[in-house]
């Protein structure tokens, strides 16, 4: 879609500024290099409050990304639509098409795309979750490409972009390497980790 906000000139400067200060008022720090790849999966964790989305959008602002989003395809109808797809979002039918069904709908947006940061949250929710959704190593596979390891760290105050990880394939053994970056991450509400 070529109507995208981060397309617009005016957006742009106001997220770096306003990303800024909530960096700055946050007492955050921006660590890590954004990887040359023009297409891959940024796994954004831990997330366990509402406060990561601003976060991370405030890192998005500062180092002038544009990022996409998968959502719900009923997010896109009605007069909310137009504001999800102009944020940048990507409407999926998970009902009627289940994991693979989406998985492929991603993997063609990758194929048409470019250039596509598609960011993804595995846990799916800021609640306690006892395992990480996979939808997104699925996608990272069917596109072949790689996954970015986003990170917030509560206890550094520190968010940025880790290593970048190409799957192999072998989901259990790469799942354990991805969580294994995590696992000294602290999210800002930590009971929800």
């Amino acid at each position: 879609m070529s109507k995208l906000i981060y397309r617009n000139r005016l957006f742009v400067f106001l997220l770096d500024r306003i990303g800024r200060l909530v960096l700055r008022f946050g007492r955050w720090r921006v660590v890590g290099q954004v990887p040359k790849y023009p297409k891959f999966v940024a796994v954004a964790a831990p997330h366990t409050s509402n406060w990561d989305f601003p976060i991370f959008m405030a890192v998005v602002g500062v180092l002038r990304l544009q990022v996409r989003f998968l959502g719900k395809h009923s997010l896109f109808q009605g007069p909310l639509g137009r504001l999800f797809y102009w944020l940048g979002g990507i409407p999926v039918d998970r009902e009627s098409s289940g994991v693979a069904g989406v998985v492929a709908q991603a993997e063609e947006v990758f194929a048409a795309s470019p250039k596509l940061i598609l960011g993804v949250a595995p846990e799916g929710t800021r609640s306690r979750v006892v395992k990480w959704k996979t939808g997104f190593y699925r996608i990272a596979v069917a596109a072949n490409v790689p996954i970015v390891l986003v990170f917030l760290d509560s206890k550094t105050r520190e968010v940025g972009i880790g290593p970048t990880f190409w799957p192999t394939g072998d989901m259990s053994g790469d799942l354990l390497k991805i969580q294994a970056f995590y696992a000294d991450k602290a999210g800002i509400n930590p009971r929800n980790q």
